[in-house]
């Protein structure tokens, strides 16, 4: 097996701000960077059509490009039908933003997929994603729901169930092993039609825990508000941990991502860690054994 795809870095793992994350990207060896684009200098609302162009000449003088946005909005994801007219409108500004700096992906995370179909959570939360979906198709470009909160055959069927492709999926193998116990390779496969952009992380399991009390549920009294990024370096249930020290089997995952075709971004992700930047020094160095 040999891996030709690139290699991203997600900006915001520096924790340095985003002039100053760019070139740490660049020095980590990466090819193109992931930028979240929610709040502060990269709110759409914030980037007039000057500097986005001023903005993508500058990532492109250091040899990257946009791999994709973050366009986390927090909450409850489209869960709570009363916010989806602010957010599905916020999210299709991120989207432009994304294309303005020669992206067509925006990730997101949705929230937990009910598993009752008649709820009206899981209308709410298709309702908002068929409008996404075909924003999304519109401009050729995909908002991508982040693996974790569910399996990949209950996430398989809510995106079967929208009328086109939009909608897809950042696959990221941690979330998966870390909160639900799913198999990342098994998933690859299942998920193979809607994998647009991945996350690079690694995390374990520790024990069996309701995701509800990871990403939250609309309604659900019992959620932990602990900021994930927390329960994921100190949890008892599951840790985030440096690539290719966790539960997730890389050398068969990436030969799944192969076997399905994919030729997009393998973006390297860490939240937790007190030295970031070294680890996601060694997450490209760790990429690029498979990629000789």
């Amino acid at each position: 097996m040999k891996l030709n795809n690139k290699i991203g870095v997600i900006v915001d793992s520096f924790k340095s701000g985003v002039r100053e994350g760019l070139i740490k990207a660049k020095q980590a060896g990466a090819d193109g960077v992931q930028i979240y684009a929610v709040s502060g200098e990269m709110d759409p609302a914030a980037l007039n059509p000057q500097q986005r162009r001023e903005l993508r000449k500058y990532i492109g003088s250091l040899g990257l490009e946009v791999s994709a946005l973050c366009g986390d909005l927090g909450g409850h994801g489209f869960q709570d039908r009363a916010a989806n007219r602010a957010k599905v409108e916020q999210s299709k500004r991120i989207m432009d933003l994304a294309l303005d700096l020669g992206s067509p992906i925006v990730t997101t995370h949705i929230g937990i997929i009910p598993e009752d179909k008649n709820s009206e959570v899981y209308a709410a939360l298709h309702d908002a994603c068929t409008e996404l979906g075909n924003y999304a198709k519109s401009v050729n470009a995909y908002f991508a729901i982040e693996t974790g909160p569910e399996t990949a055959a209950h996430l398989k069927q809510f995106l079967d169930s929208l009328p086109t492709n939009g909608v897809s999926v950042n696959f990221d193998p941690a979330n998966m092993a870390m909160v639900t116990g799913d198999d990342p390779v098994q998933g690859v496969y299942l998920l193979k039609d809607y994998i647009v952009h991945t996350h690079a992380k690694d995390g374990v399991r520790l024990r069996s825990i309701d995701p509800r009390d990871v990403y939250g549920f609309y309604g659900y009294e019992g959620m932990n508000h602990a900021h994930i990024a927390e329960m994921a370096e100190q949890g008892e249930a599951f840790r985030e941990v440096p690539l290719g020290k966790g539960s997730v089997d890389f050398d068969s995952y990436f030969q799944a991502l192969q076997d399905i075709g994919y030729e997009g971004y393998l973006t390297i992700e860490r939240e937790v860690g007190e030295n970031p930047e070294e680890d996601i020094r060694n997450a490209v160095q760790f990429i690029k054994q498979y990629r000789s």
